[in-house]
């Protein structure tokens, strides 16, 4: 038996899903839950977390054990309808998340140096200069994931660099978030046994902002686009059947783990500094308003602002790298291009225009990430409905069809992440609707 060291140096498809989870949606999501609700709804995140897990473990048994594209084995076993709904959604959200995560990276970029170098262009009358600033910042950031999503696709020893470092990354953000929350226990009194409580499911969200919010959690935990590049990393990685187990220990150490760590670490953070325990924020928290709120809360600039910042800044780019990916991956399916071919990596760029998405930083920003997390946590169930009845396929699967005690667990709890997602959808449109 490999030792935890070995199965987190030998990993990898894992952490790359982790570094796209770890994003902007992930940390607006967090922020907002423990800005609004204080420790209420630490729960929210996990769950969603485990529902993703358990149906990307389902998907790394079928890609392993058949060593067909996941696209291919939609279409061809399934239903074409849905493969190319499932394409399409996980293309249109990458691009999607890119108009807020360019602004939230060129933001958090631009806060860094502020603390930094004490430079910024925040007076009266240079809106225009910072506006081109943060889009020379957006601008910088887009190379640096084009130039490493096109020596990703070289793959072999490109692969296991990019890999490394995204263990580095996810590694340094957990310890950066870690840091904001031992700065706020020691500067503020943190209810430990409350927060503890709130990772127990005891209510749910009964306005429209605290459904949407839940729905953006279970919405940014596993995103549809996340569910359509998994299995491409694997066999870019050259996986196969002997490397099942490993699949699944790597998405616990580097998918489960950091988001779990990082996603309450924020919200505890958020809690602790920003909700007062009588009236909830109401407005969605932008990550830079945080830092600051932070840092007034007695957690200083170093942690309050750099740290905090540049924490995000990593979650952010580390998303835009596989959002690139994902839509590379798409485009290859539906329009049948050969893999790492020109075409292929120029489908990697995709999500270029929404660099633009700057310009919209200070009307739109942050409030576009909850509601498309909220999206895309309704598109899930197509996903996870597909790869269920393809777990059951014995024409898809052959000898490798769970069956006996092993076929009931699987089913078992795939079936129940497909009905908390639709339960969760219904709930949230009863809501909306003004039916509960």
């Amino acid at each position: 038996m490999s030792s935890l060291v070995d199965r987190i140096r030998e990993g990898g498809p894992g952490w790359l899903q982790g570094a796209m989870t770890l994003g902007g949606g992930s940390a607006i999501t967090s922020l907002s839950i423990g800005a609004m609700f204080g420790y209420e709804y630490l729960w929210v995140q996990p769950v969603a977390m485990i529902i993703g897990c358990i149906m990307l473990f389902a998907l790394a048994h079928q890609t392993l054990s058949t060593g067909e594209r996941p696209f291919t084995a939609m279409r061809d076993h399934f239903s074409p309808s849905i493969a190319w709904l499932w394409a399409i959604a996980a293309l249109a959200s990458s691009v999607i998340w890119g108009f807020s995560h360019y602004p939230l990276s060129a933001g958090m970029l631009e806060e860094s140096i502020d603390v930094v170098s004490g430079f910024n262009l925040s007076s009266e009358g240079q809106a225009v200069l910072r506006e081109g600033y943060l889009f020379s910042l957006a601008l910088l950031i887009w190379g640096f994931c084009a130039f490493t999503v096109w020596h990703y696709g070289k793959g072999g020893r490109a692969v296991r660099v990019f890999e490394n470092g995204v263990k580095v990354l996810s590694s340094v953000i957990v310890l950066s978030f870690a840091w904001v929350v031992i700065s706020a226990s020691m500067q503020s009194d943190v209810n430990w046994s409350a927060v503890f409580s709130g990772f127990v499911p005891s209510s749910l969200p009964t306005t429209p902002l605290g459904v949407t919010t839940m729905m953006a959690a279970l919405g940014s935990a596993v995103g549809i686009n996340m569910t359509f590049i998994y299995g491409y990393t694997l066999l870019k990685r050259g996986w196969g059947r002997s490397e099942r187990e490993l699949a699944r220990w790597d998405i616990v150490l580097g998918l489960v783990l950091p988001y779990l760590l990082v996603t309450g670490l924020i919200s505890i953070a958020a809690a602790v500094t920003l909700y007062d325990g009588e009236s909830p924020i109401q407005n969605r928290i932008a990550p830079a308003q945080a830092a600051a709120m932070f840092a007034e809360a007695g957690l200083g600039e170093v942690a309050g602002r750099l740290i905090f910042t540049l924490g995000v800044l990593g979650m952010a780019v580390g998303s835009l790298v596989m959002h690139m990916l994902t839509c590379g991956a798409a485009a290859m399916e539906m329009f049948g291009l050969e893999e790492d071919s020109k075409q292929y990596r120029l489908a990697c760029l995709i999500p270029t225009p929404a660099v633009l998405g700057v310009f919209l930083w200070s009307s739109m920003g942050p409030y576009v990430v909850l509601p498309t997390s909220a999206i895309c946590g309704f598109l899930l169930p197509v996903a996870y409905i597909g790869w269920l009845v393809l777990n059951n396929k014995p024409n898809y699967l052959g000898s490798d069809t769970p069956t006996g005690r092993k076929a009931l667990l699987f089913n078992t709890a795939m079936i129940a992440c497909v009905l908390m997602v639709l339960a969760s959808v219904t709930y949230s449109t009863a809501v909306g609707l003004g039916w509960l």
